[in-house]
């Protein structure tokens, strides 16, 4: 039997909701408060502390610390998605929105865990410090691109010298900041053999260069459990659609819900993949001869980047290029393979009975 603690995680406090003996408390968010709970968990629970769960948002920087320590003592979490949490609340009728309702509804909420989402969470230093490292280098992009903004509309009205002298001091700094923070990752992932071995070979695939390799590893690190459709939702690449009787009828469109700066890191290398791979080459030509637009063309080839890298750090292997003669090969084996399964399921068909009269 597994026994919830519900935990709404602030800027300056945890509020902890106690289900066993319905006890509502409210904690420092620091590591001395954690560790105070931690011992009056011990006396309420005794020999039963290993079926504990706590159960809470991801909110951060703010919720880390509950995280790491929770990887220390081998802690059950159910961290629970803050969309799903907050349709769980609506669906429960709840009116209230503070903290101490919130730790009760979070309490309440493990009925929405599959068994493979309570676990023991997972604290990889070398991970984290990438994290860290890429999340100050998207930080530094949007302030370069800021900053490039800003010196074009000087330069447009003829303003003023010391500012756009400055501003071009400021951006040739911030390009310099983004090269050591790349550098720095770089030296991370070459002293770490396993990621060393994954950035080689999704750099392995034509048209993903440093940057784009960097930029993959860190989304399958941050997201190890994603499938193919959540990487590629994360990425803002997954197709949307939106209709309404006959009053909306919109075309398929990317989301863009996710982060720019992967799309960002790998459309450049796009012009290199359709030029110089067969495989990515074909897919193009072949959208192109359906009539999509140059655009969209590219957007699919990079959706398409991105699961090819994706399939290959899960199955640890490099890609291989294709030539025209292998392309063909591999099409004419696809096809035979459709003929056969289509030939399978007619003869697997069952015959209707022949009618006596």
């Amino acid at each position: 039997m597994l026994y919830y603690i519900g935990i709404d995680v602030s800027k300056a406090t945890l509020n902890v909701h106690i289900a066993k003996n319905n006890q509502d408390l409210q904690i420092d968010n620091t590591l001395t408060a954690v560790k105070k709970l931690y011992t009056k968990l011990k006396k309420i629970y005794k020999k039963e502390l290993e079926d504990v769960v706590f159960v809470f948002e991801p909110t951060g920087s703010y919720s880390e610390m509950l995280r790491k320590f929770c990887a220390d003592k081998s802690i059950k979490c159910f961290i629970i998605n803050p969309k799903q949490f907050s349709n769980y609340a609506k669906a429960l009728g709840v009116e209230v929105k503070n903290d101490e309702v919130d730790a009760k509804v979070l309490a309440q909420s493990i009925v929405l865990a599959k068994p493979h989402q309570i676990k023991v969470p997972v604290y990889d230093k070398d991970v984290e410090q990438i994290k860290e490292l890429m999340s100050f280098y998207k930080f530094t992009c949007k302030q370069t691109a800021q900053l490039k903004g800003h010196l074009e509309s000087l330069i447009a009205k003829d303003g003023d010298t010391f500012s756009i002298k400055e501003l071009k001091k400021s951006i040739k700094a911030s390009k310099e900041r983004e090269q050591r923070i790349i550098e720095q990752v770089y030296q991370l992932i070459q002293a770490n053999a396993q990621y060393k071995k994954d950035y080689e070979n999704i750099t392995s695939i034509t048209g993903v260069g440093p940057i784009g390799g960097i930029a993959l590893l860190h989304l399958f690190l941050k997201y190890p459990e994603a499938n193919q459709r959540q990487i590629t939702s994360l990425t803002g690449l997954n197709p949307i659609y939106r209709q309404s009787g006959s009053s909306l009828q919109s075309n398929y469109k990317i989301s863009k819900s996710g982060s720019r700066f992967y799309r960002g890191a790998l459309f450049m290398g796009i012009m290199s993949s359709v030029r110089y791979d067969e495989n990515f080459k074909a897919f193009y030509e072949r959208l192109k001869a359906n009539g999509k637009h140059t655009t969209q063309a590219q957007i699919a080839v990079m959706r398409k980047i991105i699961i090819v890298a994706h399939s290959l750090y899960k199955n640890d292997k490099k890609y291989v290029k294709a030539s025209k003669n292998t392309e063909v090969s591999v099409y004419f084996y696809v096809t035979i393979g459709i003929i056969v399964m289509y030939y399978s399921r007619w003869r697997l068909t069952p015959t209707p009975p022949t009618p006596l009269c």
